[in-house]
C-alpha cells in the first residue's frame, strides 16, 4: 500500500505555502529520526581472560630502548640482526598475500564509500533537443529532478555501520597476512643462518676428519693399524661430506622461501652466507593477557561480531515504512531561447510512504538470521581468542623447556669434545682402538649440532610467541576505545 502527495505551480499560493511548511515540518521530522538505529547496543562478547598464564615465564623483557620498537611492531629489531632489519620492509613491497588483503582493504573502503552515500539526496539532469519534418521544425527541453528516501529507521546508517566493521575487519586482515608474511621470513632466516652455522660446523668437523684420516693412514702405512682403521676413518669422512650436502640443500631451501617471501624469482635472489645471531628476546614474567585482544586475527573476529550486530539493525527497520521525496524542475519549448523563459518552466514536489503489510514472515526470517549470524561470529571470537591463549601457553612452554634442554645439551657438547680429545690422543698412543675414536667423533658431532637445532627452535618459539601476542600491532579502534 503507498500514500503520496503532489503539487504543482497549478495550485493556489494559499495551498502552495500549506504544502511547503507540510514538506518542511516532514523534513525536520525525517532529521530527527535519522538519528535512530534499531540494532542492539554494541558490545564485544565476554572473554574468558586469565590473570596470569599457567606456564612461568622467565625474568626480564625487551629492554627500555626496545619497548618502542614492540610498540611500533617493529618487533624483529628485537633479534639484533641487521640483515633482517634489511629484509623486513621489503614485506610490503612486493609480498602477494600482503597485496591481496590490501586489495581487500581497498575494495572494503569503497563498498563503505557506496554504503555512506545511500544516505544522501541523488540529484540528475536531462537536456534534449529535435529537428523534424518540411519545413523544418524543432523542439527542445531542459529537467532537473532530486530524490531523497531519508533513513527514518537507522536502515541505512546501520547498512553503513556494518560495512565499517568490515572494513576494520579487513584491515586486521592486512595486518595478519602482513603478521604472517614476517614471522614466515624470520623463521626461514633463522633457519638459513642455522644452516649456515651448522656448515662452518661440518666443514670444520671434516677438516678435522681429515686430519684423522691422514694420521691413520699413515699408522696403516707404517703397520701399525689395521686396514678397518682406515676403512673406518674414511667411511666416517665420507658421511660427513654428505651430511654437509644435505645441509647445502637445506639452506638452499629456505633462500628459496624467502625469495618467494618477498616476491622475487628464486633464481634471482641470493643471501650471502653470514654468522648466526641465535639472540632471544626473553618474556615478562607477568604478561597480560590483554595482550591477545590486539591480535589481528582476534581483532578481526571482534569486528565481524560488530558488522552482523548492525545487520540485526538492517534486518528490524524493514518492519517499518520507507519515505521517498522527490522534486523535479523542467520544460520545453520550440526554441532555447523560449526553453529558459518563465512561462516555459514547471516544477513539482513530492512524497510518498510505502509498507509492506504482508511477507508470509520473510522479515522475521531476516531477523532471526541477523540474530543467528550474531551469534555464529561471537561463538567464532571466542574460539579464536580460546586458540590464541592456547599458543600463547604453547610458546611459554616451549620457551621454558628449551632453555633447560640447551643447558644439559650444551654442557654434553662440551663434555663430548673434550672426550674425543682424549681419546684421539689415547690412539695415537697406542693405547686405544679406533672404534673409540669413531664413537667418540659422532657423539661430539651429534651433541653440537644439537646445541644449534635446540638454539634454532628457542628463536621459532619466540617468533611464535610474538606472532601469538599480535606482532606489537595495535588496531586503531581499539586503541582509540571502541570502533566508530
Amino acid at each position: 500500500m503507498k500514500y503520496s502527495c503532489f503539487d504543482s505551480c497549478s495550485r493556489s499560493p494559499g495551498r502552495r505555502r500549506g504544502r511547503f511548511l507540510l514538506v518542511t515540518a516532514t523534513l525536520a521530522a525525517v532529521t530527527l529520526l535519522g538519528a535512530c538505529s534499531l540494532a542492539p547496543p554494541e558490545r564485544a562478547p565476554a572473554l574468558p581472560l586469565a590473570s596470569g598464564w599457567k606456564s612461568a615465564a622467565p625474568a626480564g623483557w625487551v629492554s627500555t630502548a626496545d619497548h618502542q620498537s614492540w610498540q611500533e611492531g617493529r618487533w624483529w629489531t628485537l633479534f639484533g640482526d641487521a640483515a633482517l632489519d634489511a629484509l623486513m620492509p621489503l614485506i610490503d613491497v612486493d609480498n602477494a598475500s600482503v597485496a591481496l588483503a590490501a586489495a581487500n582493504v581497498a575494495q572494503a573502503e569503497a563498498l563503505l564509500r557506496q554504503a555512506e552515500a545511500q544516505r544522501w539526496p541523488t540529484l540528475g539532469a536531462q537536456a534534449g533537443t529535435q529537428r523534424s519534418g518540411r519545413p523544418a521544425h524543432g523542439s527542445a527541453s531542459l529537467g532537473l529532478s532530486a530524490s531523497w528516501a531519508p533513513d527514518l529507521w537507522g536502515r541505512l546508517a546501520d547498512a553503513a555501520r556494518a560495512q565499517g566493521a568490515q572494513l576494520q575487519a579487513s584491515q586486521a586482515d592486512l595486518a595478519g597476512a602482513r603478521l604472517a608474511a614476517q614471522t614466515s621470513l624470520a623463521q626461514a632466516y633463522f633457519g638459513l643462518r642455522e644452516a649456515d652455522a651448522e656448515l662452518a660446523l661440518l666443514d670444520e668437523i671434516i677438516t678435522g676428519y681429515e686430519r684423522a684420516a691422514t694420521i691413520t693412514g699413515n699408522r696403516y702405512r707404517a703397520g701399525i693399524a689395521a686396514h678397518t682403521d682406515l676403512l673406518q676413518a674414511q667411511s666416517t669422512l665420507d658421511n660427513a661430506r654428505a651430511t654437509r650436502a644435505g645441509l647445502q640443500r637445506n639452506r638452499a631451501s629456505f633462500e628459496h622461501a624467502i625469495a618467494v617471501l618477498l616476491g622475487q624469482p628464486p633464481a634471482r635472489f641470493t643471501l650471502a652466507p653470514a654468522p648466526w645471531i641465535d639472540q632471544v628476546p626473553t618474556v615478562p614474567p607477568e604478561l597480560p593477557a590483554s595482550l591477545l585482544l590486539r591480535r589481528p586475527d582476534v581483532a578481526a573476529a571482534e569486528r565481524a561480531v560488530a558488522a552482523v550486530n548492525a545487520r540485526i539493525g538492517v534486518a528490524r527497520a524493514a518492519w517499518f515504512p520507507s519515505l521517498n521525496l522527490s522534486a523535479s524542475l523542467g520544460g520545453g519549448a520550440s526554441g532555447l531561447s523560449q526553453l529558459v523563459s518563465a512561462p516555459t518552466l514547471a516544477w513539482s514536489l513530492g512524497a510518498a510512504l510505502a509498507q509492506t503489510l504482508f511477507d508470509a514472515g520473510a522479515r522475521d526470517a531476516a531477523i532471526d538470521q541477523a540474530r543467528a549470524a550474531h551469534l555464529a561470529a561471537s561463538a567464532a571470537y571466542r574460539q579464536r581468542a580460546l586458540a590464541a591463549m592456547g599458543q600463547v601457553e604453547d610458546q611459554l612452554s616451549a620457551l621454558a623447556t628449551l632453555a633447560t634442554q640447551i643447558g644439559h645439551v650444551s654442557a654434553a657438547a662440551a663434555a663430548a669434545a673434550a672426550a674425543e680429545q682424549r681419546i684421539m690422543n689415547s690412539y695415537q698412543a697406542g693405547l686405544s682402538a679406533y672404534t673409540n675414536v669413531v664413537s667418540a667423533q659422532a657423539s661430539t658431532l651429534g651433541a653440537r649440532r644439537a646445541l644449534l637445532q635446540l638454539q634454532l627452535q628457542r628463536q621459532q618459539a619466540a617468533l611464535a610467541l610474538i606472532e601469538a601476542l599480535g606482532g606489537g600491532w595495535q588496531a586503531p579502534w581499539a586503541a582509540a576505545g571502541g570502533a566508530p
